[in-house]
């Protein structure tokens, strides 16, 4: 599982000064479950997926994933872990086949797991079209589905993605959608960070809504509802982030 504990990371910007990028998160996130990282672009949810996959350290508090500290096992944080960034590239020159079976090497796999695992992979995510033409060759959403079967390659047991269907047509958004829905019935621990408000209620067990850096609410749908009073997500979410808004321009 994921287990976030007061997760704080200060920045330091030459025109801003101090910036809380992330203050204070705390969550947990169980095996079967999709934890959903609902905030608008700035709002903390890269930051916080990146300590949480050990790429930035935090400046204050920690977090455990698949049993491991972030601080103390790094390392093995990184090998049980499939984490999906908005801003990782794919060699351009390798296909969309060579550059899965290239990180399933790095994770120690053989040949015919790889192989095995490329095969399940290409063809759950609607790969095989595209599986010999070159990355730089590749459109939007065939170069996305090429980086979540690069992530899943050694079948992690905690993943991470960050706002995966981001500019991607319908159809492979949808595809897409399908597979991390999948992964939670494999009994998978998942967090999903997006500002996309239907994506979140179909997905999610748990949602937690985050701005400026802090965690301002937490809950199934159906806590936030009964809680707020209301019922679409999206007069939720206003209803929870406007008065820090305001306090904001005040300040």
């Amino acid at each position: 599982m994921i287990e976030a504990e007061n997760l704080c990371k200060v920045f330091q910007d030459k025109k801003r000064g101090t910036v809380r990028a992330v203050d204070g998160v705390s969550f947990v996130c169980k095996p079967g479950e999709i934890y959903g990282l609902l905030g608008a672009n700035g709002a903390g949810k890269t930051t916080t997926l990146r300590m949480l996959s050990t790429i930035l350290e935090p400046t204050d508090g920690t977090a455990r994933v698949a049993g491991f500290d972030i601080m103390k096992d790094a390392q093995k944080v990184r090998a049980n872990i499939g984490f999906l960034s908005t801003s990782t590239a794919l060699y351009g020159r390798l296909s969309a086949y060579e550059m899965v079976q290239y990180f399933g090497r790095l994770h120690g796999l053989d040949d015919a797991t790889v192989d095995q695992r490329i095969n399940m992979l290409f063809a759950r995510l609607e790969m095989n079209e595209f599986r010999d033409r070159r990355c730089d060759k590749l459109s939007t959403g065939m170069k996305q589905k090429t980086s979540i079967a690069r992530t899943l390659i050694h079948n992690p047991q905690v993943m991470i993605f960050d706002e995966p269907t981001l500019g991607l047509d319908v159809m492979a958004a949808r595809t897409i959608v399908q597979f991390i829905r999948e992964c939670r019935d494999q009994a998978k621990t998942v967090i999903f960070s997006t500002h996309v408000m239907s994506e979140v209620e179909k997905l999610c067990d748990h949602i937690g809504i985050i701005h400026g850096g802090r965690l301002l609410a937490e809950g199934t749908l159906a806590d936030l509802r009964q809680r707020s009073g209301m019922h679409d997500l999206e007069d939720i979410f206003v209803q929870v982030v406007e008065p820090h808004m305001a306090k904001e321009t005040v300040a």
